[in-house]
């Protein structure tokens, strides 16, 4: 006898546990599963109310996730896709600006082996690059510009 569907709750919760979810992304997933006389948002409030569901837990999660490979534009696009906005977006952004030359430089050091372009070819595909991971002209610049920034900001 086959064992009976799990319920929406049942559902919310193994989603959870494989990892954090906005709840507009949850609420997308388990609507596909909602029944008859299911109310989705009434359990998106009862997990939010248990803490079992936190847009900053989520926010924090898909930074931490995002952050060594991806510059500050592309996450915050991806946190705007998943409902996140207002203030707590604001505070987001101005959190991820802090450390976004020193990602950049990074990527770049890993992707090109920290070898500065010789060409202007080299150049702009190596520019290219990094403005489609989604970092700011700045941030591109101080890379491309071979920063070491060890000696720079003295270790950071």
């Amino acid at each position: 006898m086959p064992l009976p569907p799990p319920s929406l709750k049942a559902r919310a919760l193994r989603l959870l546990s494989a990892r954090e979810h906005s709840r507009l992304e949850l609420g997308r997933k388990l609507a596909r599963y909602a029944e008859e006389g299911d109310d989705v948002e009434a359990l998106l409030n009862w997990l939010e109310q248990n803490k079992w569901l936190s847009e900053e837990r989520f926010s924090e999660s898909l930074i931490h996730r995002r952050a060594a490979r991806y510059g500050n534009s592309r996450i915050v696009a991806e946190l705007q896709s998943h409902g996140i906005g207002g203030e707590q977006l604001q505070e987001l952004k101005a959190g991820l600006a802090e450390d976004e030359v020193a990602r950049c430089c990074e990527v770049w050091r890993r992707k090109f082996n920290g070898k500065v372009a010789a060409d202007a070819e080299e150049r702009s595909k190596q520019m290219r690059f990094l403005i489609a991971r989604g970092f700011s002209q700045k941030a591109v610049r101080a890379a491309m510009k071979g920063v070491d920034l060890e000696d720079e900001f003295g270790g950071v």
